[in-house]
């Protein structure tokens, strides 16, 4: 019976879709593992298709091309370390599994299939995969591994089978995405099975933004009774070998790194940058802009996109009218100057009287209201969009979620574009989360340090000037009212009756009530955005547009 065996643990960032990219990563990975001689190398679920692949896996084309891939990368992968690699499996009946497939000596060897499939948050894997009966451990070197995939480590089941069935240890491949706090979830119920089984616990994440959500890495070990004995780094890509030891007491993980976390201010953002960053290359792009309008939401963005991108390719572009102030045309100037972004402007007034003049004969004998408003609104959406076209730039789009929530956006105007990075941010975070990039800077920022979003533009009273002395709460309640309404309605699904009892006055819930529900059809047409909440408005809230109920509690 062998007394050592090392493990190479790859966290990395693949693509959905990018079949052979993919699988390059995993051959480069492997190479590593071979050249610091371990007994195997880890990927992650899924990790050759990219994941979540949603309906694509369903494409016999694309299920077929990922296992041939998956094959040519055995092959490929002989003569050294097993190779242990996620991927779909199609078997002769028709059936399609999430599978994490062996191989070794140029041949796929075992196929560990997943049993429970997750159909909560953003996940609907019983939509695609057919759940799998319970299996036992593969061997690899002479050890017996236990592989119960993502979902199947949080549920007691299975790690006892496989405890009970031979195995020595445990390695989890997941592709986990983030949520506020989500690393304490993960390993509070990692620490449960380690409890459960004594067995030792290797918990291996992917890293990368895919669509709305970021696998945000933060591997980790455990040894029985819970000690952690490996915690790899968040958001970053990192192949990491580790060395278990058998010795009286069974298996043993050799102690190593132990990454440093940030805190969730710091997380949240670093989630944002990452989704941008990932969502332009991955999908294309290199450049974005944004309309920068002086307040502190389109700020925060540019803030964002630099970090991410770099300040060269970020174009902020002002679309001022007879509304816009000269202090935010001062503090628009302001944040672009402090980023290094280059700032364009492009006055709307003489657009908008055109189409007032050409709507004047429709529109005569009714008094002026939202509808001449927000024809500034999608004006700037148009112009921006044509700036996007014309040079092949991301329009990121700036609405808070707070904004999102209540519909406190115009729909083919400033919700116009390709992606949101504050879209699960509300107002109340916005302000703090400027506070907070102001005083930090990271290696991983490609913008500027110091005070990026001015202080006036933190302070001044919101408004959309899309009127003479407007201000938001001319039409919402304060934000620190709406926002802790909101949380309690959207992030705890709590009645309308257990939000007044918190001390807040019924009519003010009730009408922000009516405006979440009421605005669904425009959070259906919405860009996606960076999830940073396990109730994010797009995939973790599904509701019908059409929906006359309301809480009468």
């Amino acid at each position: 019976m062998p007394d050592r065996f090392r493990l190479t643990l790859a966290q990395l960032n693949p693509t959905v879709g990018a079949l052979k990219p993919n699988a390059d990563k995993a051959y480069a990975a492997w190479k590593e593992g071979l050249e610091a001689g371990s007994d195997m190398v880890a990927l992650t679920e899924m990790f050759i298709t990219g994941y979540n692949p949603q309906d694509l896996v369903l494409r016999p084309a694309f299920h077929n091309a990922a296992m041939a891939e998956i094959k040519a990368l055995a092959e490929r992968c002989s003569g050294g370390p097993a190779l242990a690699v996620g991927g779909p499996y199609a078997d002769g009946d028709g059936r399609l599994f999430n599978a994490y497939y062996i191989c070794l000596g140029g041949h796929v060897v075992r196929r560990v299939l997943k049993q429970h499939l997750p159909n909560t948050e953003v996940f609907d894997e019983m939509r695609v995969f057919e759940a799998a009966p319970p299996s036992g451990p593969y061997s690899v070197a002479g050890v017996r591994v236990g592989s119960p995939v993502c979902e199947d480590a949080w549920r007691m089941d299975v790690c006892e089978t496989l405890a009970e069935t031979g195995a020595e240890f445990l390695l989890v491949p997941n592709g986990s995405p983030y949520f506020r706090d989500k690393f304490d979830t993960r390993l509070n119920h990692m620490v449960s099975r380690v409890v459960e089984t004594g067995l030792p616990l290797i918990y291996l994440n992917m890293v990368g933004a895919q669509d709305d959500q970021m696998f945000d890495g933060g591997t980790f070990a455990l040894n029985p009774g819970g000690e952690l004995a490996l915690q790899m780094p968040l958001f970053e890509e990192a192949i990491v070998h580790v060395d278990l030891v058998c010795g009286d007491f069974g298996w043993r993980i050799q102690p190593g790194e132990l990454a440093e976390h940030p805190d969730a201010w710091e997380q949240d953002y670093r989630v944002m940058v990452e989704c941008v960053r990932d969502y332009l290359g991955k999908t294309g792009f290199s450049k974005a802009l944004l309309g920068l309008s002086g307040g502190v939401d389109s700020a925060l963005v540019a803030a964002v996109a630099t970090d991410a991108l770099g300040a060269e390719n970020v174009r902020c572009v002002m679309l001022p009218s007879e509304y816009t102030s000269e202090h935010s045309l001062e503090d628009a100037s302001a944040v672009a100057k402090a980023l290094g972004c280059r700032l364009d402007s492009v006055p709307i007034s003489g657009p908008r009287t055109a189409v007032t003049q050409a709507l004047s004969g429709l529109f005569e004998g009714t008094r002026q209201d939202l509808a001449e408003e927000n024809i500034q609104s999608r004006l700037r959406g148009l112009l921006l969009m044509a700036l996007s076209n014309k040079f092949g730039e991301m329009l990121l789009t700036t609405g808070n979620k707070s904004e999102v929530a209540v519909g406190y956006s115009t729909i083919y105007g400033d919700m116009a574009g390709g992606y949101n990075p504050i879209k699960d941010l509300y107002k109340t975070r916005v302000f703090e989360t400027c506070r907070w990039r102001n005083a930090n800077h990271r290696c991983w920022m490609k913008g500027p340090a110091g005070q990026v979003v001015p202080p006036r533009v933190i302070a001044k009273p919101p408004s959309a000037e899309l009127r003479d002395d407007q201000k938001d709460e001319d039409s919402l309640p304060p934000y620190e009212v709406l926002d802790s309404i909101l949380a309690e309605l959207i992030d705890n699904d709590a009645s309308v009756a257990e939000v007044v009892d918190l001390g807040y006055d019924r009519d003010t819930v009730k009408m922000v009530e009516n405006l979440i529900y009421n605005s669904e059809y425009k959070r259906f047409q919405a860009a996606p955005g960076a999830r940073l909440t396990i109730r994010s408005l797009w995939l973790d809230r599904r509701y019908p547009i059409v929906n006359r109920w309301r809480d009468s509690s």
